[in-house]
């Protein structure tokens, strides 16, 4: 139990690489070369793996839950039908929904680790 709860700090740190590695794989799919850039927003996640900086973590912490609520929001008003950003049909809605609550709740964990200084 003691090794689970050692590694479960970098899990959302995980997290958000596989994210960026997935809108990679799918970018290059249909852009080619051009979507080699997205692979420099993994660079501050990966950072915290080799080096973890207290720092770093509650900037990427806020950065993140701040990105989420606007998210969220913009989620809330499609549902609500509000304006209709996404355009796609309920089972996709859902999907986003997931990615979006997954987004908020892992920079909320990120923000618990820079706070407990488990660093």
């Amino acid at each position: 139990m003691k090794a689970i709860s050692k590694y479960t700090r970098f899990i959302p740190y995980l997290y958000f690489i596989s994210v960026i590695l997935y809108w990679f794989t799918y970018s290059n799919r249909t852009e080619g070369i051009s979507a080699y850039p997205i692979l420099l927003f993994s660079i501050p996640f990966l950072w915290q793996l080799i080096r973890p900086n207290r720092n770093l973590n509650f900037s990427l912490g806020i950065i993140f839950v701040c990105v989420s609520s606007y998210m969220i929001l913009a989620y809330i008003l499609d549902i609500l039908n509000v304006v209709n950003w996404f355009g796609a049909s309920s089972s996709v809605l859902t999907s986003i929904g997931l990615i979006i609550l997954g987004n908020f709740v892992m920079a909320l964990w990120m923000i618990r680790n820079s706070i407990q200084k488990q660093f």
